[in-house]
This record gives structure tokens, sequence and C-alpha cells, in this order.
């Protein structure tokens, strides 16, 4: 008799002892960061946090965007945030730097890219031309095309806008399809077949946008990365079927930020972002990360030294 009750004060002692830690576990939040300011881009993780989905799926998280100063792979890097999108061209050049990462949710299909030259020129007809590149990075298969087809483009950094191009400063610019590609169309630019090059259309269809953490993150917490890309993705599902109700709360997040933009380009943007979500193969949202398109941007990649080895569908994928 002694020895059940001594039995039984131990394994009571024992959960509570372990209770704690049970409960650190389910406390702790996800700080997460997208790579850019509020903008339709993100909608999806807009939905999550307001319709409660997050909340629903047992798992606390915060979005935090970035800054000037603090762009979101900094904030990663100094565990600011445990998670953050990524283009996925990006994520191998931070892979190959050394920086393990795990993709745990990807929302893109087809590439956005695209190039726009001014007065109607054939982008691929001006050898040497100054051609505008994001500060942030996100260029990579521009920089390949322009090696591997001998185009010898002079890269002029920017950091938000399509002012240098619109004011004539530029001779091309890169663009997304969901964001200055509007911009310039509001602007007055022409948009043609001529003098838009779109890569998704020549042999560089490779995804971008992805949910990435540090590896080292992940495997110690992969209940709550699991937790949080069902909801995320359950986010970009509610989007897609209420685009108007998710416009509304994706213009909150962009009153709440004073980001200078308008209700016109944001709708615009999130009806692009949602297309680009539809793989063309198997017309449907997958939200997976593709082996074949891994070994396509890696071997590209490579071939024009943007890489200094090829980062492999496993060095990414949860496993």
């Amino acid at each position: 008799m002694i020895k059940r009750k001594t039995w039984a004060l131990t394994a009571i002692l024992t959960i509570f002892a372990c209770l704690p830690t049970t409960v650190a576990a389910q406390d702790e939040t996800i700080v997460f960061t997208p790579q850019w300011t509020a903008q339709a881009q993100f909608a999806g993780y807009y939905v999550a946090e307001a319709k409660g989905f997050y909340r629903e799926a047992g798992v606390k998280v915060r979005i935090e965007h970035p800054s000037a100063t603090q762009p979101a792979m900094s904030r990663l890097r100094k565990n600011e945030c445990q998670a953050t999108t990524l283009q996925f061209c990006q994520a191998m050049e931070i892979v190959d730097e050394g920086v393990p990462l795990v993709n745990i949710l990807q929302t893109s299909m087809n590439n956005a890219m695209v190039i726009v030259s001014a007065r109607g020129k054939d982008p691929l007809t001006q050898k040497g031309a100054r051609v505008g590149i994001w500060s942030v990075g996100f260029g990579q298969l521009a920089i390949c095309m322009s090696i591997k087809d001998h185009l010898d483009y002079q890269w002029v950094r920017f950091a938000q806008n399509v002012n240098l191009f619109v004011a004539g400063a530029l001779d091309a610019t890169l663009a997304m399809s969901y964001n200055e590609y509007y911009q310039l169309v509001q602007a007055g630019i022409e948009m043609t077949d001529k003098n838009v090059y779109r890569f998704c259309d020549h042999g560089y269809n490779v995804q971008e946008d992805g949910v990435y953490m540090t590896r080292a993150y992940y495997e110690k917490h992969r209940d709550q990365a699991a937790k949080f890309a069902r909801a995320s993705r359950k986010g970009w599902e509610w989007a897609a079927q209420h685009p108007d109700e998710a416009l509304d709360i994706v213009m909150q997040y962009v009153d709440k930020n004073h980001i200078a933009t308008n209700r016109v380009l944001q709708r615009l943007m999130l009806k692009e972002v949602l297309r680009l979500q539809v793989d063309r193969e198997s017309k449907k949202r997958e939200f997976r990360l593709r082996p074949d398109m891994v070994r396509q941007a890696s071997r590209l990649m490579v071939d024009n030294k943007m890489l200094t080895r090829e980062v492999t569908y496993e060095e990414l994928s949860e496993h």
C-alpha cells in the first residue's frame, strides 16, 4: 500500500514538474516577418491572424514587418523573428552562404518577375542597358538571364518604387507583375508584348515566395511550425474564396503601418498574387516546393556563378 502511494505521489510530482515546460512551449510566440512592407502580397497571413486561424490552430503568431535598416532576413539571423517569407532564389543564396533554412510553406507556384523597357523597345535588344533592380535582392534570375544571353546589363539599384524609370533615368526596370507593373501602368507607361519580358514565359518559371525558418529553430519546434503553416495556408485559401473581405483586412494592415498605396493597387495585387499561386500544370493551389523547379533554379545559378554549389530540394524540405 505504501509503495503504491509512493508511486502515485512520484507520478503526480513528475506531472507537475513537466507542466512549466509544456506551458512554455505552448506560450512561445512565433514572430513572423514578411519580406516587405504591409501589402496584399501577404494577405493570407493577415487573414489567418484577423480571422483567428492561428489561435484555432494552437499557435501564437505576431506579425512584424521589416524596416529599411532591418530587412526580414537580418531579423531572422538575429533571432528577432522565427519565420519569414523569402523568394526561392534568395533562400538558395542564403543556404549556400552557410545558413540552413527549411521551407515550411510554399505559396508561389509561378514566377512574377518582368523586365519593362522604355520607349517600346525589346529588352533583349538593349545590350548594356541601364536596368533598375531592387536593392534588397530578388533579381537573381534577371542577373542569370543577362549573363546567359550576353546582355551585359548595367544594374542600377532602387529602393521600392519606379520613379527612376518613369523619370527616364533608366532604359528598363525589373518589376513584379503584382506590384511595380501596376505602378507603371498607373504612371502611364504603355505595356505591350514587345517591351515587357515575362520570365515565366521564357524558361525561367521558378517559384518565388515561400515561408522559411532556420533549420535550428525548426528542429526544436516542428509541431508549432506545422500549425503555423497549416493556419497560414487556411488564410490563403480563405482569401481566394473571399477576395473582397480579404482586401478589407489588407487595407487595415496598410493603414496601421502607414503605407503609401491605394485600394485599387492592392486589389490588383491580390488578384495577381492569387493567380500566381495556381500551378500551371495541375491548375491547383498546391502550396508545395517543386523539386523540378529547385533543380532548375539551382543549376542555373551555379552555371552563372551565383551559387558555389547546387542547393538541393532535400536541404530545404522538412525531413
